[in-house]
This record gives C-alpha cells, structure tokens and sequence, in this order.
C-alpha cells in the first residue's frame, strides 16, 4: 500500500519544472551540442535566405516597427545584408545594414569562444563588464536615432551610392 501525500502547491511544481529546464539548457550549452546546434540552425536560416530572396515581396514580413512607426529600427536591412553576405556580396551587405554587418565578427567570435569552452571543458569565464554592455547599448541606441535624421540617408537600407 502506498501513502497518500498532499500535492504541492502549483507554484511550487511549475518552480520544480522552470528548475529542471534550466539545468537541461545548461547542461546542453555546457556540451559541443549546444554551439553545433546553434552553427546548424544559423546554416538552415542562411540557407533558407538563399532560397527565398528578402528582396522579393511576400517572402518575409516587414518590419513592425516600420510597420507602425514608419521608422527604421537598427535591424531593418539585416535580412537582406545576410543574403547580399551570402551571396558573397561584402559592399552590398554593408549598406544594407552597417551595424549588423560590424557586429557579425563578434558574434562569430563568442561563438568560437563558447565552442572552445565545450571542447575543452573550461569554465565560463567572467561575464561582460558592465561598460561594455553599455557601450553596445549606446552605439546600437545613436545607430538608430542616426538612421532616422534627415541628411543621414546613407544609413538606411539600400544600394551602395551610384550603385
């Protein structure tokens, strides 16, 4: 025979649950699945930019905050600059979106970093200093400010000029 035992509260099982999850995506981001999976998705959604041209009405959705605001956001571009990078299009990518096409080395180096801390067992190491995160917060705010002022038209989306 068993025993019967009082359920725990609801809060307390959904606690358990965000628990377990949490020790799972750490567990998978401490192995080389973690960053092999992320290299996979990001080859899918570079090949799927290769198929269904951003260029061409209907393939992807527009922009929400242009949508509404008739603004440009700092990503407005960055799907097109992935398809002109894809293409081998290093100038086209840039003035589609500078920003983000100056942003990729990085991601890609902390991708390295991560992949290199799996493979080799290391600990993480120390998280970014605060005056980093603030600077890439403030440079990505004045990009976006910058992209929308009259005069600054080179910012925005499109062909190289005279191109």
């Amino acid at each position: 025979m068993t025993t019967l035992q009082p359920a725990p509260p609801s809060g307390a099982r959904g606690l358990s649950r965000v628990r377990r999850l949490r020790a799972r995506v750490e567990l998978f981001a401490r192995t080389p699945l973690g960053p092999l999976s992320v290299a996979a998705a990001a080859a899918g959604a570079m090949g799927v930019l290769q198929v269904a041209d951003p260029n061409e009405a209907g393939h992807y959705p527009s922009c929400p905050f242009l949508s509404v605001t008739g603004l440009l956001c700092p990503g407005c571009g960055s799907l097109r600059m992935l398809h002109a990078l894809g293409a081998g299009d290093v100038v086209a990518a840039f003035w589609l979106n500078p920003l983000g096409l100056l942003l990729l080395p990085t991601l890609v180096a902390y991708w390295v970093a991560w992949l290199r801390r799996t493979v080799t067992g290391r600990p993480r190491g120390a998280p970014l200093h605060a005056a980093w995160v603030w600077a890439f917060l403030v440079v990505t705010a004045s990009y976006w400010v910058a992209r929308n002022l009259p005069g600054l038209e080179l910012l925005a989306p499109g062909p190289p000029p005279g191109g």
